[in-house]
């Protein structure tokens, strides 16, 4: 047997002012264990596509534990992870995952590619679940189809996939990461015939194997990123309630349009966060102030409880070591920066989530990670 681990780091977008700009990977991990037979691994260049067997669906067996192992679909084809993979895959003149023999065929029903996933990042919380799911899916499908893509080219196909891009560019490249998507024509979208994880939520009834055949392949450059200073004093620390928000209700809760004031209050304090985060001794009071948000947090409170309360109750005069504090993402769980103190902080804001809706919240202190998604190869 051949196999080899992808490994892919949790993220949370926006970093107060920096909606739909600023991602941040943390050392929360999806991963997957990939066994194939050796056979199956013989050929290294993507010219020999066509000349490869393809692996049946009822051979790949795709298993799951940890965060959401009883909710992630089995099915090789509804599973996000294995559906950007094909996706990945058929842009490239694969039909299926590739498998290559050399003797004898795999029997019927005989699994000539085994996936075991296990996730450590809590679905809808706000910790870049989704995004991670996708770029292990374009590994997936770069390491299997040995396809050799860069990261450039890597992150185009994600962002066919997560048209956001704040998420899937830290989980791929890692760090601090400020990213920004090209405007696409219409052209070039063609939803309907990709399996996109935001654009296309829900499948059709008649979907299987044989939909989705001949997606479009993606524009050369969608996004564009630059990697920001982080200091290694900050360290993250996710308070994580125990109920989910969906990225549709969290993104249909915003406005249409903004004050001008708000968006200079937000583009201000993005400036200033961006540097203020990688100086060697960080400024509380500096980046307390820079965190403040007008654009996404004041529309989605009523989608969290105690959000107000606790987004009012923290500073660094009140708790030492807190630099800042947001939402994480979409929501809902809580994001605050800080230097010491981790676990008052956190306590602190899960006795608010208690107190005002009787919801239990767990904690974690997570690095801030300088290493993307990665793909290692077991000897």
């Amino acid at each position: 047997m051949v196999s080899f681990k992808i490994s892919v780091p949790s993220t949370s977008a926006n970093i107060g002012p920096g909606f739909d700009v600023l991602g941040l990977s943390m050392s929360l991990y999806l991963e997957l264990e990939v066994s194939l037979p050796a056979n199956a691994d013989s050929s290294s260049s993507p010219l020999e596509a066509s000349k490869r067997a393809q692996c049946s669906y009822a051979q790949v067996e795709l298993t799951y534990s940890g965060e959401g192992a009883t909710e992630a679909p089995l099915d090789p084809y509804k599973n996000l992870i294995t559906r950007v993979a094909l996706y990945v895959l058929r842009c490239h003149d694969y039909t299926s995952f590739p498998y290559t023999t050399t003797g004898s065929e795999n029997r019927a029903g005989e699994a000539c590619i085994s996936i075991h996933v296990t996730n450590s990042v809590p679905f809808g919380r706000g910790l870049g679940s989704s995004g991670a799911a996708v770029i292990a899916g374009v590994l997936l499908a770069d390491r299997l189809g040995r396809l050799g893509l860069s990261d450039s080219r890597r992150l185009d196909f994600a962002l066919m996939v997560e048209r956001h891009p704040d998420n899937v560019a830290a989980a791929l490249l890692g760090g601090f990461v400020a990213s920004y998507l090209r405007e696409l024509p219409p052209e070039d979208l063609k939803a309907a015939s990709i399996p996109l994880a935001e654009v296309l939520p829900e499948y059709p009834p008649e979907a299987d194997e044989n939909w989705g055949r001949d997606p479009p392949v993606p524009p050369v450059g969608i996004g564009h990123w630059v990697k920001l200073a982080w200091s290694p004093k900050v360290k993250a620390i996710a308070v994580i309630p125990a109920f989910e928000v969906s990225t549709a209700k969290a993104r249909a809760a915003l406005q249409p349009a903004y004050a001008l004031k708000d968006c200079v209050f937000n583009l201000q304090r993005l400036a200033v966060l961006t540097q203020a985060l990688g100086q060697q001794n960080p400024d509380p009071d500096l980046i307390f102030q820079a965190m403040q948000d007008r654009l996404h947090q004041p529309y989605r409170k009523h989608l969290i409880p105690a959000l107000p309360t606790v987004l009012s109750s923290f500073s660094p005069t009140s708790h030492p070591g807190l630099l800042g504090i947001c939402l994480s993402g979409a929501g809902p769980t809580i994001l605050a920066l800080a230097t010491q103190n981790f676990e008052q902080i956190a306590q602190s804001v899960c006795e608010i989530f208690q107190a005002e809706g009787g919801i239990h919240c767990r904690w974690l202190v997570l690095d801030a990670t300088t290493q993307g998604g990665t793909i290692e190869e077991h000897l």
